[in-house]
């Protein structure tokens, strides 16, 4: 075997398939190469709870492997939980975020160690958000004054259509003070600033003591090209967004027909299939 490898993956669109799930064929050959003692991170907008699932399934734990939750926000060890990096997003920004939702009427939210917060009543992008991390939303009454504890992201979420400008209208106002893009087309990140999946990864890869050039990185979102440029081989999955495909070195098949399991035995294991 070569020098040690990490592969980057983000979830949504890339690890699962359409119904969420990990196949079996990709989850056997994620667990082949870290039994040959490469890393696998975890590199989601999602937060950290929504990330234990796939934590267990690929027993990163036993691994050593990492998550990169929050879009990069907050780094922590699988296994020993153990937060290694972590940047909150200014609280100074909430009642202006909170103002523009309002009058735009989109959804807004963030979590607290329970589930989900809304500011408003939630709406279906904002339940189905929820719901796929597995956490509970409630609504609070007053949601600049109940946060007053650090939190790693806002979201805002919206028609398709609508979010692609609301988010233009949002980096405007507070691209200065925090970094602001869509994840899903319905779906508005809001981090601090200078947070993205590739300098989360990049302070990774210096723990460990790895260069770019022996990490690979899979994605299909807006919110993956960061660390899809800068990765030693950057992969667009098959049903990655145009923009996704254009910044990929490899478009490998979608993450309905194992994608990831030709990634893998193309740029860690050499094996031609």
């Amino acid at each position: 075997m070569g020098s040690m490898k990490v592969l980057a993956l983000d979830i949504d669109g890339t690890l699962t398939d359409s119904k969420k799930e990990i196949s079996p064929a990709t989850r056997k050959r994620l667990l082949d190469i870290m039994k040959e003692g490469h890393k696998v991170v975890l590199a989601s907008g999602r937060p950290t709870p929504g990330l234990r699932r796939y934590e267990r399934e690929l027993e990163l734990g036993k691994y050593g492997g990492y998550l990169l939750a929050f879009n990069g926000a907050r780094i922590s060890a699988c296994g020993t939980g153990e937060v290694i990096w972590q940047k909150a997003l200014p609280l100074d920004l909430l009642p202006g975020l909170y103002e523009f939702a309002g009058k735009n009427r989109c959804g807004l939210a963030t979590h607290d160690k329970e589930g989900v917060i809304s500011a408003f009543a939630p709406e279906k992008y904002l339940r189905l958000e929820a719901d796929m991390n597995g956490l509970s939303v409630r609504q609070v009454e007053d949601f600049v004054g109940f946060v007053d504890f650090d939190i790693c992201k806002c979201f805002m979420t919206e028609e398709p259509e609508r979010a692609a400008v609301l988010v233009e209208e949002l980096q405007a106002k507070y691209g200065h003070m925090a970094g602001i893009y869509r994840s899903d087309p319905f779906f508005i990140e809001i981090v601090a600033k200078d947070v993205d999946k590739a300098s989360s990864l990049l302070r990774l890869l210096n723990r460990l003591g790895v260069g770019w050039e022996d990490c690979i990185c899979c994605g299909d979102g807006y919110n993956d090209i960061s660390m899809i440029r800068s990765a030693g081989v950057g992969v667009a999955m098959g049903n990655a967004q145009e923009q996704v495909k254009e910044a990929a070195d490899y478009i490998a098949p979608s993450n309905d027909e194992d994608g990831l399991v030709q990634v893998i035995d193309k740029f860690i294991t050499g094996e031609r299939r």
